[in-house]
């Protein structure tokens, strides 16, 4: 898809993948007007990555795009999406950018909410390898950690917390996990980047296991 000189909006985690997309967009020549990110339905928190507000407006700060937030359960999360997405429309945004890289079912659910509400969807990492996915963003100039990770023999909550590298690469390379986490393995937090004014300067607060997966809890520096 063309995107040059066109306004986007971005459909924002916070994580890796999506800023990733958002780096590719705006290498293309998109025009970032909005980040979107769903939050839990009774907390201030992202409803994937489990990422505080603070963090979300700090990203959003940093990026110099404004930062659009839903409060939802799962149960009323495609409804919620659909109604954020047609108050972007009004903004004169057709477009969005999703991180999402190989399932297909993810894909079809994006084309699914974007052509109910007239935006077209852009997946710049669509079908690229996951692992030439993760050298690109660490190549790049890019920073993240791990910020979550299912509570298995795998991943657990040893690793929370360090940083998203080649290091950590051989770490799931060895135990066979996805370097990508594209199943939900592992969701990181990004902290710094080319696209991003100044970095996250953060803290590393208490560990919490919660519906089977371990969240690391982060604050900013000031």
């Amino acid at each position: 898809m063309n995107i040059n000189n066109k306004t986007f909006f971005c459909s924002w985690s916070g994580g890796k993948d999506s800023c990733l997309s958002l780096y590719y967009a705006i290498k293309q020549g998109g025009i970032p007007k909005r980040l979107l990110t769903m939050l839990v339905e009774d907390s201030e928190r992202s409803r994937v990555h489990g990422l505080s507000m603070n963090l979300l407006k700090k990203q959003s700060e940093y990026l110099n795009i404004p930062l659009t937030t839903r409060h939802t359960s799962w149960e009323e999360y495609e409804k919620t999406f659909i109604q954020a997405l047609k108050e972007v429309n009004k903004n004169g945004i057709r477009i969005g950018i999703f991180g999402d890289i190989d399932i297909e079912g993810h894909r079809k659910w994006v084309e699914k909410v974007c052509s109910k509400t007239n935006m077209a969807s852009y997946l710049p990492l669509w079908k690229k390898p996951r692992k030439q996915i993760v050298m690109e963003f660490i190549k790049l100039g890019f920073k993240a950690i791990i910020i979550a990770a299912k509570d298995d023999k795998l991943l657990g909550k040893e690793l929370l917390g360090r940083e998203f590298d080649k290091d950590l690469l051989r770490i799931f390379e060895e135990r066979g996990i996805d370097p990508a986490g594209e199943n939900g393995e592992f969701h990181t937090l990004v902290t710094e980047g080319p696209i991003f004014k100044h970095n996250i300067k953060y803290r590393i607060e208490e560990k919490i296991l919660l519906n089977g997966y371990w969240f690391q809890n982060i604050s900013i520096e000031e």
